[in-house]
């Protein structure tokens, strides 16, 4: 049963601001690279456009093909490490195989069309820049995980449960109905009345 009166619809949760942003970012930067794409063609030619962007493809598919080639060496090597044989390489090899996720990301922004990708890509490509990222992006995660953990299980529960669908929930009391044990219950109960 209820009392009657409403108790509240929970707040929404607050949309963050990457889901508000992104979209609008996104545009910008599409309608920026347009306008700097025609700037370029009404100052050379559209050939030179054309040679630009098939040049950003040609040099991401390198830069790309040669940091998969090395983050394969050195998965291999690792490998070969776990199961006791030696490896007779260099030993800057492993030096050089850190980075290869931010290689990949700047070969990408190369093939994606555009100069300012392009412009991204190659700065991904420089190794103090590669340097500066990797640690942010790394203290940013380490950051998250701790935000995460401190909230436990009985508050992840709490969240879970609070975002079910509709998001209510109904207080109420169960009531069975015990059969009369007065008289003699048949064990099966009949086929038809």
């Amino acid at each position: 049963m209820t009392t009657g009166a409403r108790t509240p619809y929970p707040a929404r949760p607050r949309r963050s601001r990457l889901r508000t942003w992104l979209p609008l970012g996104v545009a910008a930067w599409l309608v920026l690279e347009i306008w700097l794409l025609t700037l370029v063609a009404g100052a050379s030619s559209g050939l030179m456009v054309f040679l630009l962007l098939v040049a950003g493809v040609v040099l991401g598919s390198v830069v790309i093909k040669r940091a998969g080639r090395r983050a394969f060496r050195s998965l291999s090597e690792t490998l070969q490490q776990q199961q006791g044989g030696v490896v007779p390489g260099s030993p800057g090899s492993r030096a050089g195989s850190e980075g290869n996720g931010l290689t990949m990301l700047g070969g990408l922004l190369l093939i994606v069309p555009g100069l300012v990708s392009d412009a991204l890509g190659l700065l991904l490509l420089v190794p103090p820049v590669q340097k500066a990222v990797s640690g942010y992006a790394e203290r940013t995660f380490e950051r998250k995980l701790r935000e995460a953990a401190q909230g436990g299980f009985g508050d992840v529960f709490r969240q879970v449960r609070i975002h079910q669908p509709d998001g209510k929930v109904v207080q109420g009391e169960v009531i069975r109905d015990e059969p009369d044990t007065d008289k003699p219950q048949d064990p099966r109960p009949p086929l038809s009345r």
